[in-house]
């Protein structure tokens, strides 16, 4: 009879754990490919909403001006850190070390980074093309009197992982092709 008490012990301790990880096993999680796209579009949403004008064109990707400004979000899964800007394009990151989100230009000349919501939010960039300079700029005074020319990539240096010291300064950029 103690035997059998033991037992009916053992298998309750047995079903109490088992339905605690049943239970454990149910909650939902953050690794749910529906839940993570949900947070993405949130975050597309928010933004198109801070910055109007744009058009989402891919999960975690914005346009703005027919193409010429490309906005992303997150980089896509399983993407290693670094520089990562697609040929044909300079990034610029709103982060060290590449941090997303990213910004992409490829146009010549002087261009306002305001237009895109991107003013002082700049601290790491990559060049990804087979020619031409950017400089990143400060705007200062009126009429652009006073601007300062802060850093710039080019083919010779393409990565920069850090601007320090001039992080979310720059409010323009003239690529030189």
């Amino acid at each position: 009879m103690h035997t059998r008490h033991r037992h009916r012990r053992t298998t309750t301790i047995l079903l109490a754990v088992l339905a605690l990880l049943a239970t454990t096993a149910a909650a939902p999680v953050s690794a749910d490919p529906g839940h993570h796209l949900s947070d993405l579009q949130r975050q597309v949403d928010a933004y198109l909403a801070a910055h109007p004008g744009g058009l989402q064109i891919g999960t975690t990707e914005i346009s703005y001006a027919g193409g010429t400004f490309v906005v992303t979000l997150a980089p896509p899964a399983g993407t290693l850190a670094g520089p990562d800007c697609p040929t044909g394009w300079f990034c610029f990151y709103d982060g060290v070390n590449y941090t997303y989100p990213r910004g992409k230009l490829s146009s010549c000349g002087w261009q306002d980074l305001a237009w895109w919501g991107w003013q002082n939010r700049t601290e790491s960039v990559h060049y990804a093309m087979s020619s031409g300079t950017v400089w990143f700029i400060s705007h200062g005074g009126s009429n652009h009197s006073g601007d300062l020319a802060l850093f710039d990539i080019d083919t010779s240096r393409r990565a920069r992982p850090d601007v320090s010291p001039h992080r979310n300064i720059a409010d323009h950029v003239y690529r030189f092709c």
